[in-house]
């Protein structure tokens, strides 16, 4: 920012000299932009990152803008496939291709990005797209010599064939495979024979991969550093290989459920290189097995073990083998007392710890834990709804450097532990309280946390304007605010956080019924906001979503779902300002046909949530499907499945759209205090 204003200052009399001189050099056409240095022109360029917009602008400033700003450009992120083959002509120095915005992409687009970027790209994202096949993937391996990155995550077609062009890529370094569903051990196998400079691989959920597959990744990619197998069916055969990989440091075995305690018994060579490792939602696998793995991988730094064994005395005890251990992550365990407490003897260098979900937390085990600790930054105590203020004053007294601390529905901590939070953990930026009895005076202490970029409050019934006031003036960082159903808040406590918080990117007042367009045109004033859930407010209208759309031009997720008294003119301004927008819902809005079609302008919408709009017709919803040709997802109710012909939605799915269909019946709205209850009695 210092380096942009600078420029500005040097260039600003340059500006005024060349408006007098055109008003001498009867018509002859100069700029003294043209005098910048390419350069200098470069390092403008690399400061335009926040809207993507800038850039274009930036490019019609003069004609030397616009050739700079094409030979400076190395990332390229299409709307859609079409447009390619002139973006490609203009662009030539592209190295980095994201097609996350572009559902269909086919073996023809493959070829003409191979043909116009050859050696220059080194990193393709086809994560979200579909209907290439190996054809396609052969031409960007062969042409693209320098290829290192290639993302094919979710490619739920894509065979052994299409693998075998992969291995084709011979300067592979980065590969995920996620959800290659179809892709067997011979596939892989191809992978590993060619593709020998491999360091991440991710096979996640490639359930047609098994031992064979995986153990020639470990004989013939010996430089692989990142590995994830979740959820494939392998077992005993290729872990010995595994572990034999010198460089390996970040091994993932989620869900794979035919590893136990007997697969793990054989393993003898250590590997010494390996410090992230996530054996989640493995059933069968005990602290036996534990001991095993961490008797032959001592230099661990990170342990997932969620959703597994119980934590107690003798699972503490293989952890004590990991001298370097500082994350342990436990998420949906059952721990004891007893585990907890020598968890905290014995690993006292921990920076992170998360026991969400965790039955048996308590108060004693959280104090014998505690003890010790004294550089942890990380706490996740999410649904631990056995503490009491106990365990929050032995957290803060010893924790006093925490950073992040998550402790959603907390129930049984009363109001006053909470102002010990900002009496002693001033550090901290991240903070999670939904549903929990905070109030006013906690919120005022919290304040003073002056690092805070995150505070989710949503289900806080104690809270008012008065606590969030305390908020606004003294969190002047904060970017993200969730006030999910905090129904005490109104348009006083809104004015105190946007006009404290200017650099806000997140909203959530859902179900704050008090809140008003006032609140809309105050957050309108926020220029970096980009994503706003406003959903159930009734008293907004779409005076306040035009002051939203005119002011916040970084917006790309908008939830207004039953806000009944926004409607076709409130879509308008929509439309024109809001260029950036990938995500709405407008169910139960009053909408009609003639609103939700002027939504085709924007180039970047994705997904479309339209339910129970009273105003929405057959044909209004055909036009609008049509017109908008960036659609990924559109959830609709089903009673329009046999409204339309069958042709249109064909036509939308070949072009990459998914559809969900919803058979809800018309929602009546709850008071926020029954709906709580509902969600206790749920829970218990």
């Amino acid at each position: 920012m210092k380096k942009a204003k600078q420029f500005q200052f040097q260039v600003q009399p340059l500006i005024n000299n060349n408006n007098n001189n055109n008003n001498n050099n009867n018509g002859l056409s100069f700029s003294y932009f043209d005098l910048l240095s390419e350069e200098i022109v470069f390092t403008i360029l690399d400061l335009l990152t926040q809207n993507p917009l800038d850039k274009k602008s930036f490019s019609l400033v003069c004609k030397n803008f616009y050739f700079l700003e094409s030979k400076h450009r190395r990332i390229l992120k299409p709307l859609r496939s079409e447009y390619l083959p002139k973006v490609l002509t203009r662009y030539p120095h592209v190295t980095h291709m994201d097609l996350t915005l572009c559902p269909r992409v086919t073996d023809a687009t493959l070829t003409n990005i191979a043909s116009a970027c050859n050696s220059n790209l080194v990193s393709i994202d086809l994560s979200m797209s579909k209907f290439f096949t190996g054809v396609g993937l052969l031409n960007l391996a062969v042409k693209c010599e320098n290829l290192v990155e290639l993302d094919l995550s979710n490619a739920t077609e894509l065979k052994d064939s299409a693998a075998a062009m992969v291995a084709e890529a011979r300067n592979l370094e980065r590969l995920w495979m996620r959800r290659c569903k179809m892709v067997t051990d011979m596939g892989v196998g191809c992978i590993a024979v060619g593709c020998r400079k491999l360091k991440l691989l991710s096979l996640k959920w490639c359930v047609g991969v098994g031992d064979l597959g995986v153990g020639l990744i470990a004989v013939k990619c010996k430089d692989i550093r990142s590995l994830d197998l979740s959820y494939l069916p392998i077992s005993d055969k290729c872990l010995p290989s595994i572990l034999n990989l010198q460089y390996l440091e970040d091994l993932a075995l989620v869900g794979c459920f035919s590893i136990d305690d007997n697969s793990l018994a054989v393993l003898k060579n250590g590997c010494k290189s390996l410090k992230k490792l996530d054996m989640s939602s493995c059933e069968k696998i005990t602290h036996i097995g534990l001991s095993s793995v961490f008797s032959c991988t001592i230099c661990l730094e990170q342990v997932t073990l969620a959703n597994g064994c119980s934590v107690n005395l003798d699972l503490a005890d293989s952890l004590n083998k990991l001298s370097k251990l500082q994350s342990i992550k436990l998420d949906g365990c059952p721990v004891t007392c007893a585990g907890l407490g020598a968890i905290g003897d014995w690993c006292v260098s921990l920076k992170e710890l998360s026991l969400s979900k965790c039955s048996g937390v308590t108060d004693e085990g959280l104090t014998y834990l505690f003890t010790k600790q004294k550089d942890l930054r990380i706490l996740d105590i999410t649904c631990c709804r056995k503490i009491t203020d106990v365990s929050i004053s032995h957290i803060t007294s010893s924790c006093t450097d925490l950073s992040s601390l998550k402790m959603e529905s907390c129930t049984l901590v009363p109001r006053e532990a909470f102002i010990l939070i900002g009496q002693r953990c001033h550090s901290l930026e991240e903070l999670d309280l939904t549903d929990n009895e905070i109030d006013d005076e906690g919120l005022k202490s919290i304040s003073k946390c002056s690092k805070l970029s995150s505070l989710k409050l949503g289900l806080c019934l104690n809270i008012t304007d008065e606590g969030l006031a305390h908020i606004g003036m003294s969190c002047v960082g904060l970017k993200e605010l969730d006030l999910y159903r905090c129904t005490g808040i109104t348009d006083s406590g809104i004015l105190a956080i946007a006009g404290g918080c200017l650099g806000l990117e997140m909203i959530n007042i859902a179900y704050c019924k008090e809140i008003t367009d006032n609140s809309l045109l105050l957050f309108s004033k926020c220029a970096q906001l980009n994503t706003i859930e406003c959903r159930g407010c009734p008293h907004i209208t779409s005076l306040g979503l035009a002051a939203i759309a005119a002011g916040c031009k970084q917006l790309t997720k908008l939830d207004i779902k039953k806000c009944y008294k926004i409607d076709d003119a409130g879509m308008i301004p929509l439309a024109y300002f809001s260029q950036n927008l990938k995500q709405i819902n407008l169910s139960y809005s009053s909408v009609t046909d003639v609103g939700l079609l002027s939504l085709a302008s924007i180039s970047c919408l994705q997904t479309l949530t339209i339910l129970h709009l009273k105003g929405l017709t057959p044909s209004g919803l055909a036009a609008t499907l049509l017109a908008c040709r960036g659609l990924t997802k559109v959830k609709l109710h089903a009673s329009f499945k046999s409204l339309l012909p069958q042709a249109i939605f064909e036509h939308l799915e070949a072009r990459g759209c998914l559809f969900q269909w919803r058979e809800k019946v018309f929602e009546a709205e709850l008071d926020p205090k029954c709906w709580k209850q509902q969600l206790e009695d749920m829970m218990q």
